[in-house]
């Protein structure tokens, strides 16, 4: 895997600029957050990584119990806080988190360096991108992700490589937003949104990412929309909290005018 290959937005974004020490993603998880329960009156920012960990609670409870005999990986791991929320939360086996950008590997084993000296067997950062999975055929559990769908150029490959890696029966986890069907969609997201106009973000529509998962073998494939539990608390954060300058708050227009939601998407493989 060529790691030069890494789309240029992406690259600065996870390298230089380190988007983790951002105001809006306070605690470094690095998504938007679920917000389900939490009062939004004046969010703090113990509330925004409270968000975040929510999130990875909703994906990570779509795996079956027993959980302490599924192996994992996470695609897309960024600073690893997820993996090793995984590990220590939810008792699996083991939990290998993976992503494209060699900063974003180093931050994750260093941010995360006790919990590895702890589990140096169960928890683990390498390289590797969607399309090419650092595992052996059928090695895996289980493989979820967690807001870096949207920074893949195309999700037919991440559908056949995750299912390339499932054993019979494992599960795929996904959550991230998705755009809404129609040809003039990705125009209309480019006009609102910076992620979109400098391809940071990839409209991907769901249905077609859907079909990706039948067309790889997966069957039981659910889709939940969570946006009412993702977009409202953002942008009451970004409100309170975070420079108008820093980060757009088109998102929430976004998801009410019907351009995209944040789905969680699960899938077994045959």
């Amino acid at each position: 895997m060529d790691h030069n290959h890494i789309p240029p937005t992406v690259r600065r974004t996870y390298g230089a600029d380190d988007l983790s020490t951002a105001p809006s993603f306070a605690g470094g998880f690095i998504n938007f957050g679920d917000w389900q329960g939490i009062d939004l009156t004046a969010p703090t920012s113990e509330d925004r990584v409270h968000s975040q960990e929510q999130l990875y609670r909703r994906v990570l409870r779509a795996f079956p119990e027993p959980r302490v005999q599924l192996r994992l990986a996470e695609v897309g791991c960024g600073r690893g806080l997820g993996a090793a929320l995984a590990l220590r939360e939810f008792r699996f086996a083991a939990v290998t988190g993976v992503d494209i950008h060699p900063d974003q590997i180093e931050r994750a084993r260093a941010v995360n360096a006790r919990a590895l000296a702890t589990f140096p067997d169960r928890l683990a950062y390498t390289l590797g991108s969607a399309d090419e999975l650092p595992f052996p055929d059928r090695s895996l559990d289980g493989v979820y992700s967690v807001e870096a769908a949207q920074h893949f150029r195309e999700l037919t490959g991440f559908a056949h490589e995750t299912a390339r890696v499932l054993r019979p029966g494992g599960r795929l986890v996904v959550t991230t937003f998705f755009s809404a069907p129609g040809p003039d969609v990705a125009e209309r997201l480019k006009i609102l949104l910076a992620s979109f106009a400098d391809s940071l973000d990839i409209a991907h529509p769901l249905d077609t990412f859907t079909t990706d998962l039948t067309d790889a073998g997966f069957t039981d494939i659910t889709t939940d929309s969570i946006g009412q539990h993702v977009w409202p608390g953002f942008d009451r954060y970004l409100a309170d909290a975070v420079p108008t300058s820093h980060w757009s708050r088109n998102f929430l227009p976004a998801w009410r005018s019907g351009l995209l939601d944040y789905h969680l998407v699960t899938a077994t493989r045959t």
